[in-house]
């Protein structure tokens, strides 16, 4: 066998090696699929659906849903995929877990926490989040109560607070002495304060503040200090999405953002969520 001279081995490895990265690089992009060319083929894209006004809103009778994030759902899949777009009900226990076995495509209105993102990507927020408490302003078990949380942990005290939310998770990691009344829904949980079976509501700010200029003559809002997990509010999408596809949304997001449309959405659904109540 005649061995090639030094020069033509070299060459010979070079080539052998650049073939073999070409290769490799073909195989990766055929293995990388693209989210929104599997949702343009199917022909519509799916959103997972957890009601929280004014984020994400559902008519009971019409089962119709509205709010902002459902507003920002149904224009990008309109508009920029130019596909239908279907909401899928779920909860929040569940939310996560269906974008991972693939049950919808979006998730609506997911806080950013490092434990979500262990299971799924986010996109760039569309909106801010933070959680606050809303009182009974005649609960004498409160009347000294301004805005320390740790003055709120205490045996007689109850929070109610929607199971599985992103509310859940920061009441709990606060409050060691009082009680925490989990419940499956919003609604559940109002009617808990209402009722005077719990003494404290824990939600979203700004849903807080809806439910309490729906309620003036009893409600006292109350904003943690310090702030109580204060994170963005983004879409939750599945972890093996490509950079590419990602940016398409977070450049959506971003302009909306930008140019105030995303908080013309939000004034929208605000007013639309104290029509209903």
């Amino acid at each position: 066998m005649v061995l090639p001279r030094s020069s033509s081995l070299k060459a010979f490895l070079v080539g052998a090696g650049l073939c073999g990265a070409l290769l490799a690089q073909s195989a990766a992009q055929a293995a990388e699929s693209s989210v929104w060319q599997d949702v343009q083929k199917a022909g519509v894209l799916r959103c997972g659906a957890a009601v929280a006004a004014p984020y994400v809103m559902r008519d009971a009778k019409t089962g119709d849903y509205s709010g902002y994030f459902v507003d920002l759902c149904r224009d990008f899949g309109e508009k920029v995929l130019k596909v239908k777009v279907s909401f899928v009900d779920t909860n929040w226990d569940n939310l996560v877990a269906g974008l991972q076995s693939n049950k919808w495509d979006l998730a609506m209105a997911l806080n950013q926490t490092p434990e979500r993102a262990l299971a799924v990507a986010f996109t760039v927020p569309a909106t801010d989040y933070q959680v606050s408490l809303l009182v009974n302003k005649d609960n004498p078990k409160l009347a000294e109560v301004k805005d320390d949380i740790s003055a709120l942990d205490k045996p007689d005290l109850t929070f109610a607070v929607m199971s599985g939310t992103a509310q859940d998770k920061a009441i709990s990691s606060v409050i060691h002495s009082g009680k925490i009344m989990r419940l499956p829904g919003m609604d559940e949980a109002r009617l808990a304060v209402m009722s005077k079976r719990a003494d404290v509501l824990v939600d979203a700010s700004d849903t807080n503040h809806l439910f309490a200029l729906a309620n003036p003559g009893w409600t006292r809002e109350i904003l943690p200090k310090p702030a109580l997990a204060k994170q963005g509010v983004s879409f939750g999408v599945r972890r093996d999405i490509s950079p590419a596809d990602l940016e398409v949304l977070n450049i959506y997001l971003r302009q909306k953002r930008d140019t105030g449309d995303i908080q013309q959405l939000v004034d929208k659904a605000s007013i639309e969520a104290n029509a209903a109540k």
